[in-house]
């Protein structure tokens, strides 16, 4: 899944892998798990996080093999937040044909910049159980409440949700990301789903008409 931070391609993610029967393998949960329990590896994402800057491709790298040879895996699998720059996407396609495969699909989930940024000021956060909220188009039926079921965690806003950290997470994409739609393009696998003022059903029945044109659904 491709587009910029707060275009909704972890959403959609989420929809593809349920409505396959697929992992929905996220490297910023991931990330976060590790920064949650304190491990090594949390520690070493931590600034880069907080600074709205990339995690070296090497780490990153690292921790996405390792989830590919798990068992749950070998049916397939869709991909969020990962690769985030050409040199970990070329890493991705050594990965994968260096054991046989290939990536089928690369959707790109395209939102203007300034949707975007208001989007993401407006997102919210349950640390208890992990649900997101936004404020504007999926607020919490209990107030300031986290309203999943069994949970009632105080909602908070994401370090990297601040308006200044989103802009340079922008930045960011356009300069280091944003190129991994031309090397898909290349590729012959690309799919470009517009998403400007668009709801999440509505991208998804985009979505879905992609992978039953590809024969997936």
């Amino acid at each position: 899944m491709l587009g910029a931070p707060g275009a909704g391609k972890g959403t959609q993610a989420v929809r593809i892998a349920a409505r396959l029967a697929v992992p929905h393998i996220s490297t910023g949960d991931i990330f976060r798990a590790h920064l949650k329990n304190g491990t090594a590896i949390g520690r070493q994402v931590q600034p880069y996080l907080d600074a709205g800057q990339l995690v070296p491709d090497e780490l990153t790298c690292a921790i996405v093999a390792d989830r590919l040879q798990a068992d749950d895996c070998r049916g397939g699998y869709v991909l969020d937040g990962f690769p985030r720059s050409v040199p970990q996407a070329e890493m991705l396609t050594k990965l994968l044909r260096d054991h046989g495969d290939d990536l089928d699909m690369a959707i790109d989930i395209a939102v203007p910049d300034e949707e975007i940024v208001g989007r993401l000021a407006a997102r919210r956060f349950c640390p208890k159980c992990g649900k997101i909220f936004n404020l504007k188009f999926s607020p919490s039926g209990n107030g300031k409440k986290c309203d999943a079921p069994g949970c009632d965690g105080s909602l908070e806003r994401r370090s990297d949700d601040e308006e200044e950290t989103i802009r340079e997470r922008l930045r960011v994409y356009h300069e280091t990301t944003e190129p991994i739609i031309g090397y898909y393009g290349n590729q012959g696998i690309l799919r470009t789903v517009p998403a400007a003022q668009a709801s999440a059903d509505d991208v998804f029945a985009k979505v879905e008409e992609l992978l039953r044109t590809a024969g997936a659904a």
